[in-house]
């Protein structure tokens, strides 16, 4: 489960914020940089100012977060298993090794498979590696990715990438799904947005890949048209992040969104999931003038608003549950009235993600518990447990309907069957009995 960032292109950009003016065919003005991200060292010599701004660009793509194995696997090697609804790919070894890596690849080689989907000798190449967001990496970017990848360590690793059953290990059925799905376009600048809404545009579009997660997608895995309003991933639900003030994050600030992006936590949000694997590999390494033109551009987003339903009453049943399970089990870390501890407990109270249309997020969260971002302005970060062997599925799903239904929240109420559902589908023990037994 990875959240992936895509976005770069044409056009000049001006990061106001920061006072400098630079391109945005350039990720990273040079000698400035993002500081450190897993997997992604600075390179080995300080000669090619190029590698030094392709490490940015590696950084802003989240290459790591699927090229290295987090379970003691090499930077780059690959190996980590992607599970798509098709079945499972390992991510490619991409490092300098000849044998198992590209060391034998061309630069306009890595070039069309980063933003075509094609591979060395003309393979198709899944969409679970973004070709269809990276389409939008400008040229100089590519440039200076390539000469980053260069300076990465070769590792004697051989993946085998494609682990999906029959029909889907055809690679050549991937030649239908981008005549309908791949929009080859680059980046388009927005007309009338200010340069740095356009600066986000870019980066949001491309390298962050944010659509990956975000967007919904039909049944062939294509993004549907209802561009960043939040769609499923493995078990979790990446929420809408257009500036729809219900469900989207129309409430949050500039600040707050750079905050979030910067830390993994803001006044009411704590990623979780794979936001917080993004966060702690990839954002919190990027400039405060692009994490600021990443959240310019998303307050551009009007989304589709939907209606806010009337909450559901104090009396109905569910909520009465809930109020027990919450002050029970709850309450000591989020707080009786739903703000939860800054930077350490999400808010509950007036948090979109709690009413997004699909709580899967939080009937994850809640029944594996999870850890929040690792960042070097937050290097504790807060954390979850498990509820799985405490909680019936009854139980939780009446303390989330009262989370969704409470201080100003209004959402529909969550069933026990989706719990049971998410409990199976996860392999997670059941609520043990008072004997210790399972269930």
């Amino acid at each position: 489960m990875k959240s992936r960032l895509t976005l770069i292109a044409v056009a000049a950009a001006l990061c106001a914020a920061a006072g400098v003016a630079y391109s945005v065919d350039s990720l990273t003005p040079p000698g400035q940089q993002g500081g450190n991200a897993a997997g992604v060292k600075a390179p080995a010599t300080a000669a090619a100012p190029a590698a030094e701004r392709g490490r940015y660009v590696a950084i802003a793509g989240d290459c790591a977060a699927c090229h290295t194995d987090p379970h003691g696997g090499q930077p780059f090697a690959g190996g980590y298993a992607l599970q798509t609804p098709f079945g499972k790919l390992l991510a490619s070894n991409i490092t300098m090794d000849k044998a198992t890596g590209i060391g034998e690849w061309t630069e306009a080689q890595f070039t069309r498979a980063v933003r075509e989907g094609k591979g060395r000798h003309g393979e198709n190449l899944y969409p679970a590696m973004p070709y269809n967001a990276y389409v939008k990496v400008s040229d100089q970017d590519m440039h200076d990715l390539w000469a980053y990848m260069q300076t990465v360590a070769p590792v004697r690793h051989k993946v085998v990438s494609n682990q999906l059953p029959f029909p889907f290990n055809i690679r050549l059925m991937m030649f239908g799904w981008n005549l309908m799905f791949f929009d080859n376009r680059p980046f388009t600048p927005l007309a009338g947005a200010s340069a740095e809404a356009n600066r986000g545009a870019y980066l949001v579009q491309g390298l962050g890949h944010c659509a990956s997660c975000h967007t919904a997608k039909n049944f062939l895995g294509g993004d549907s048209s209802a561009y960043l309003e939040g769609g499923e991933l493995d078990g979790w639900h990446a929420p809408n992040i257009t500036a729809d003030s219900y469900q989207g994050i129309g409430g949050w600030s500039t600040e707050q969104l750079v905050r979030y992006l910067k830390t993994g936590s803001n006044h009411v949000a704590v990623a979780s999931g794979p936001m917080a694997e993004a966060v702690t590999n990839s954002t919190q390494h990027m400039t405060e003038a692009d994490l600021r033109a990443i959240a310019a551009y998303l307050q551009t987003l009007p989304g589709n608003p939907a209606a806010k339903p009337a909450p559901l009453p104090a009396s109905d049943p569910r909520m009465q549950q809930g109020a027990n399970v919450y002050s029970a089990n709850c309450a000591a870390c989020h707080n009786s009235d739903g703000k939860g501890i800054n930077e350490l407990a999400s808010s509950l109270a007036g948090n979109p993600g709690i009413q997004a249309h699909n709580p899967q997020s939080l009937v994850t969260t809640v029944l594996e518990g999870g850890r929040g971002a690792v960042t070097l302005a937050n290097p504790t970060s807060g954390a979850m447990p498990s509820f799985a062997w405490k909680l019936s599925d009854g139980q939780i799903a009446a303390a989330l309907t009262y989370a969704r239904n409470s201080w100003g929240n209004a959402a529909p109420a969550v069933s026990a069957e989706q719990v049971a559902e998410a409990r199976k589908a996860r392999q997670l023990p059941a609520q043990l009995s008072e004997d210790g037994s399972q269930r």
